[in-house]
């Protein structure tokens, strides 16, 4: 029996969906035991609010990656670049703004909301456009 080869598109998102997964692991403990005491109760909670959304979309990734390989869809694929840049741009400036306490940084935020709302959007489509089967 051959062995199953993988792509480079779904080696790439199964590693960064745990990669991200991982480092929302680390955030999470660092907020926890590391800026609880440090940080205004409302940063605080901007703060585990990027650990939250970084968490539940890198599980995504892992999801999308998953289904990527069974359904070979580049509509899967470019949702799980999308729940990526969603990671970097949310959740980034939500570490950013909690730690820095710059305002303006919060601005940016929206941008990585619309990036995972584009990602999971894609994913209906791909799934969408999956050819059914007759049974």
């Amino acid at each position: 029996m051959k062995p199953a080869t993988y792509s480079r598109s779904f080696r790439f998102l199964v590693c960064t969906g745990a990669i991200t997964a991982l480092l929302a692991v680390l955030l999470g403990a660092f907020a926890a035991h590391g800026l609880r005491q440090t940080l205004d109760p409302g940063l605080l909670n901007a703060f585990e609010t990027g650990v939250h959304y970084q968490m539940t979309h890198a599980l995504g990734i892992i999801l999308v990656a998953i289904l990527s390989f069974i359904l070979d869809s580049r509509w899967l694929r470019a949702a799980g670049w999308c729940l990526l840049a969603g990671i970097v741009l949310f959740s980034g400036s939500l570490y950013l703004l909690a730690l820095s306490g710059i305002r303006w940084i919060g601005a940016i935020t929206p941008m990585g909301g619309i990036a995972f709302i584009a990602g999971w959007a894609l994913v209906a489509v791909g799934a969408w456009r999956m050819q059914s089967s007759a049974r």
